[in-house]
């Protein structure tokens, strides 16, 4: 199972090709982001090819209505599907959906799945049907098919805990993840401010065991490939100082050394695992 390190463009600073050289040279694998503008999609597609990098799409839903998002969620798919992702992540609905919209929701998307043939991940987030690890355990008991995007960070910002009490539905929900979104949260937040910092080292063992697990049920599964997006967000994602609003970490070297890290922890586990 090989390792693709995959870089979001958000937050990074640049024009378009300045960003893509920069994600390229520090040695991802692909790019997470939406579908660029129409007028910069082929900019975008010669960028990624001449760097050969892959692409992560992802598609965001919004609006006031049930109807704005299942419209947004069709569109915002085929112009994503045009440009042959790898995968496509979505972060789309709303937490506040009953549940009999929910299943609509994504009953849908696993039938476009299905007729697409690209593989579809739901983000785990604050905001969305899948923002704790029993919303999301019930969507997925609901439909076996259905797979996510691991952001555990919004889980334990949610909960206020590192979840020592939902074994089970987070083992589900690790047993569904095919994508990783590995920011560390807290629990009074979805980013520590500096993960490097020694006083969030329970919050990055937890995350990092999470990690690990779906590494491990995904080799099981006989995955091709194993993506993993260190997406720690700017601003005000990234705390910042008061009235200055000067960020308290720089966004890039944070994203490259937990990308780094997971690499190395990536190789262990494939090690032990030969043995």
């Amino acid at each position: 199972m090989k390792l693709k390190l995959v870089k979001s463009l958000w937050g990074m600073e640049g024009s378009l090709e300045e960003k893509i050289r920069r994600v390229a040279d520090a040695g991802y694998a692909a790019v997470e982001a939406q579908v660029p503008a129409g007028d910069q999609i082929g900019l975008f597609t010669r960028l990624l090819r001449e760097h050969k990098l892959e692409f992560v799409a992802m598609v965001i839903t919004d609006g006031a209505s049930y109807e704005d998002h299942f419209n947004l969620f069709r569109a915002k798919i085929e112009q994503a599907r045009a440009l042959e992702p790898l995968k496509i992540t979505v972060h789309g609905g709303k937490d506040w959906w009953p549940f009999d919209v929910q299943k609509n929701f994504f009953a849908e998307a696993l039938e476009i799945e299905r007729r697409i043939g690209v593989e579809v991940n739901h983000e785990t987030h604050r905001g969305r049907p899948m923002f704790t690890p029993s919303a999301t355990a019930l969507l997925l008991r609901e439909f076996p098919e259905l797979h996510i995007n691991a952001d555990f960070s919004h889980f334990v910002n949610v909960c206020e805990s590192l979840l020592e009490d939902q074994v089970e539905d987070m083992r589900l929900c690790i047993s569904r993840a095919r994508h990783v979104h590995g920011r560390i949260g807290h629990e009074e937040g979805p980013q520590v401010n500096d993960p490097r910092a020694p006083e969030w080292s329970r919050q990055v063992a937890a995350h990092e065991a999470w990690w690990g697990e779906i590494v491990r049920t995904r080799l099981k599964a006989g995955a091709e490939n194993f993506t993993f997006n260190p997406e720690f967000g700017p601003p005000n994602y990234m705390p910042t100082l008061p009235h200055t609003c000067q960020p308290v970490a720089d966004l890039w070297d944070v994203c490259l050394y937990v990308a780094r890290r997971f690499e190395s922890r990536y190789n262990e586990l494939m090690r032990s695992s030969r043995k």
